[in-house]
């Protein structure tokens, strides 16, 4: 029987700081733009993680995290495989929400859209930036495919990389994705629960700003 442990009184208090309307720009990019910015200087090897919320057919959801590439007023772009769980589950519905959490800021960010994938020069002018060892590994592995080993995968890195030695080229069943917003939540953590959420609503006439309850 499991020897569980009693998480239930695991909590913490948000004291960093608050967010009030008139402190709120009026273009949710450009919220975004402070509050990464922010996080970029607060911690950067974890200001660019966000969960990555996609759904199947049939409506089961499925979530991991992703690294956020580029963003402005286009979209919001990461890279994968097209042809693992993710890149099956956006083809069969291509509507997606981005989560990022910036722990040390108390802030988190929720952002839904349609994704649609990028141009192929995109994704082979980003491939071309990664670390040799990066390329080696998207071209390895058949993500999200069951195999037998992990030794499997290495003697494949090492047969890959005599192969490639001169260059690696961007695999056709990879490249970048991008959603288009239509709906930000702005998220500080406040204490008592009292959170305060703004949310950008996508209309024919710009961004409708409304207030949540926490």
């Amino acid at each position: 029987m499991l020897d569980r442990l009693d998480v239930s009184g695991v909590r913490r208090e948000y004291k960093v700081a608050g967010l009030d309307r008139d402190n709120l720009a009026t273009d949710p990019f450009e919220q975004f733009n402070d509050w990464i910015e922010a996080a970029l200087a607060r911690d950067p090897s974890e200001a660019t993680s966000m969960t990555l919320a996609t759904a199947d057919a049939d409506g089961y959801p499925a979530a991991r995290i992703v690294l956020l590439k580029d963003y402005g007023e286009t979209g919001f772009t990461w890279f994968t495989n097209y042809q693992s769980d993710k890149g099956q589950q956006l083809a069969e519905n291509a509507r997606a929400e981005l989560l990022f959490y910036w722990p040390r800021l108390e802030r988190q960010v929720r952002i839904r859209g349609q994704v649609e994938k990028v141009s192929r020069e995109a994704s082979e002018n980003y491939f071309s930036s990664r670390p040799t060892a990066s390329q080696i590994g998207a071209l390895a592995s058949n993500q999200s495919q069951t195999v037998e080993n992990r030794e499997i995968l290495e003697e494949r890195v090492t047969s890959l990389r005599k192969e490639y030695a001169a260059g690696v080229p961007c695999p056709e069943h990879w490249g970048g994705y991008r959603l288009i917003p239509e709906r930000f939540e702005f998220w500080q953590g406040r204490e008592n629960r009292l959170h305060d959420r703004f949310r950008f609503t996508r209309t024919a006439d710009g961004w409708q700003i409304d207030r949540l309850q926490p």
